[in-house]
Parts: C-alpha cells; structure tokens; sequence
C-alpha cells in the first residue's frame, strides 16, 4: 500500500481576547475527507510564536481553568523583556513553551483516536492577533 500525505490549512479566528477553540470538528473532517479509511497519524501544527495546541477535555470548564492556569504561571505583567504589543505581552511568546505548537495524535480506520473526553484545541492568549491558521497534516499508510 502506498503511503499517503496530505495536508491543509485552515484558518481560526480567535477574536480580543484569550481563548481556547475546539479544533476537534475540523480535524475529524478533514480525516473524512482524506483518510481515506487508513491508520496514520495527524499532525496539527500552529506557526505562531504566541499560540500553542492542547489535547484537554473542553466543555466543562478545563478550558477555562487552563486560561486561568496560564495567567497564573505567566502573569500579564511588566516582568517581560520582550516588550511589543500590549502590555505583558512578552508572556505570550513564552506560552509555546509550555503548551506547544504541534501535536501529532492516532489515526486508526480512518478516525481521529481520542480519549472519550479528550479534544484538539488551539491556545491563544495573544490578544493582539485576532486570527491565526493551522496546518493538518496526515501520513497513512
């Protein structure tokens, strides 16, 4: 069997404020589309400095306790050195340190393999960027 790769971009709005968004949807659709039946592995990848992706339950509040999680860890403050946009700004490039900006998840007959509660979600704190894409990419065989 040939080994397939494909892979595309989407964009996601993220609006003013900080927020998590479920990428779970669009993930699983563009399997559908490309999978074509086949195990692999997706890829998801955000090419920005100040954004990073989780793998966490959503709908319950974990969403919101990891915003108030990362303010407490990376305080909106003067402490930063890296100093353009708003204000604390600089905790914002630090942000993919700790939830990065990729993860490379299961793909078994085709589907995404979660856990029951688990969902792929994009993290961004950057209230400067109201936009921002991500690259699905999936290798099957």
């Amino acid at each position: 069997m040939t080994d397939v790769f494909t892979t595309r971009i989407i964009d996601v709005p993220t609006g003013s404020e900080e927020t998590v968004v479920d990428l779970t949807g669009d993930c699983e659709a563009f399997l559908r589309e490309v999978s074509g039946g086949r195990d692999g592995l997706l890829n998801v990848f955000t090419p920005h400095a100040t954004a990073g992706l989780a793998v966490i339950e959503t709908g319950s509040g974990s969403d919101d306790d990891l915003l108030s999680a990362l303010r407490e860890l990376l305080p909106q403050d003067d402490r930063w050195r890296h100093r353009h946009g708003h204000p604390g700004h600089g905790r914002d490039h630090v942000l993919p340190a700790l939830v990065p900006p990729h993860a490379t998840l299961p793909v078994i007959g085709g589907r995404l393999e979660l856990g029951t509660w688990q969902s792929v979600c994009l993290v961004d704190t950057n209230v400067d960027n109201p936009n921002r894409t991500v690259r699905l990419s999936f290798l099957g065989g």
